[in-house]
């Protein structure tokens, strides 16, 4: 078996993740004898819309910026791909080119499976159906979520859920405190969640004043999760 080539930090987001855990050994090991490592530095471009899919990927380090041009030209952010998340297997189902432009964020590292391994994975291995069933149920899952909140949650609530989430991909705890990892100017938390960077500021300096995040340039610093949460369940 031919194991690819990666840190042992790369190796613990991969195998450490939740969908990937779960999975059986001989599926783990099988996967990973097909994959090849391929490293990107910070704006590199991974896939662009439009363009046939030819792998599936993991995210072993960094992230992945999944994005679209806008009608005025604007390259528009819509989601972060985080370590430990696999992607590009819907296109690989149903044939038709991809959705988005994706790019590295920040120094990245993916474990990636040409799509005829992925298809030999998937005749060999009918686990990989099931956990793929379920992999997008939970996706659904999470835009509906996302429609619901973006229907009946003020702006604030919203924003304060995001940043929760950044903290548990993302963050780095020191102290009390914990430090976003995931390099994000406000335009980046605006795009993120269909708002004016004007308006995510405000809402920010007022996160800020009740002492529940600081805001340093291009970063975030969690300083109270449970003030954050309590402005999440906010309708």
């Amino acid at each position: 078996m031919n194991t690819p080539v990666l840190t042992i930090e790369e190796r613990h987001n991969i195998e450490s993740a939740s969908w990937f855990s779960k999975l059986s050994q001989p599926l783990r090991n099988a996967i990973l004898s097909r994959a090849y490592v391929r490293r990107l530095q910070d704006g590199a471009p991974m896939a662009s819309r439009g363009t046939p899919a030819e792998d599936w990927c993991g995210v072993a380090k960094g992230a992945v910026r999944v994005s679209l041009v806008s009608l005025s030209g604007k390259q528009v952010t819509l989601t972060y791909v985080e370590p430990g998340t696999w992607f590009g297997d819907i296109a690989l189902f149903d044939g038709l080119p991809r959705t988005h432009d994706a790019d590295a964020h920040g120094e990245t590292t993916l474990l990636c499976v040409r799509k005829p391994d992925f298809k030999e994975l998937l005749a060999q291995h009918t686990e990989l159906y099931e956990a793929l069933l379920r992999l997008n149920c939970r996706r659904l899952r999470l835009l509906f979520n996302q429609f619901e909140d973006l229907n009946t949650k003020p702006l604030a609530a919203r924003l304060a859920k995001q940043i929760l989430l950044l903290a548990k991909s993302y963050g780095i705890e020191q102290g009390q405190e914990i430090r976003i990892g995931l390099q994000l100017a406000q335009e980046d938390l605006a795009q993120l969640l269909g708002a004016s960077r004007q308006r995510v500021n405000q809402e920010l300096k007022g996160f800020e004043r009740d002492g529940a995040v600081r805001v340093e340039p291009t970063r975030l610093v969690v300083l109270s999760r449970e003030k954050l949460l309590a402005i999440s369940e906010d309708r």
